[in-house]
């Protein structure tokens, strides 16, 4: 197992990694919208808060050799579920592969923003 530690994520803020590579799977950790240039959410509404979320996945995806194309599956938290639609929209731009999803709505996430992603993506050819 190897973690992966980038800086064009957002750290950890608990006893966890941004993701780890096992075999020829890369997991990332949840990634909430923080910008990691300034360690602030990106903006309060859903549409911006999507757009880094996906961001930040797709950073740790990179620094662990693989990418969003190579998303297998993913978990997505949202605080309503009324963001479902406009959260779907972002979503659609950066996981172009569809990938299996689970996407639930939760009572509250870290920080209070609207929304969380996690992946798991293949790390080999396509």
């Amino acid at each position: 197992m190897n973690k992966i530690a980038t800086t064009n994520a957002p750290a950890a803020i608990g006893p966890y990694s941004q993701g780890m590579v096992f075999g020829n799977l890369v997991f990332s950790s949840g990634q909430i919208p923080v910008d990691p240039a300034t360690g602030e959410i990106a903006g309060p509404t859903i549409t911006e808060q999507a757009e880094q979320s996906c961001k930040n996945v797709g950073e740790v995806l990179k620094a662990g050799g693989s990418s969003l194309e190579k998303v297998i599956k993913t978990t997505c938290f949202l605080a309503d579920m009324g963001d479902f639609p406009v959260f779907n929209s972002i979503y659609e731009k950066y996981f172009v592969s569809c990938p299996a999803r689970s996407c639930v709505a939760v009572k509250d996430l870290p920080k209070g923003v609207l929304c969380e992603i996690e992946a798991i993506a293949y790390l080999g050819e396509e």
